[in-house]
């Protein structure tokens, strides 16, 4: 597999955990944004820290 390939599938794979681990968790009745929201910034956040953590590590 490209490395590329491999860094995409792990900012992948890290954005589904983190997005269904806060939508199935998640009360959508509490605070000020709404589950759409949060789990925008959740998956967007978790992709970039994946595929950063594997680019970057050795």
């Amino acid at each position: 597999m490209p490395t590329l390939g491999k860094h995409l599938v792990n900012g992948i794979v890290s954005l589904v955990i983190s997005v269904g681990f806060t939508v199935g968790l998640a009360d959508a009745d509490d605070g000020p944004w709404g589950l759409s929201e949060m789990a925008l910034a959740v998956g967007l956040s978790a992709f970039l820290s994946g595929f950063f953590t594997s680019y970057f590590a050795k």
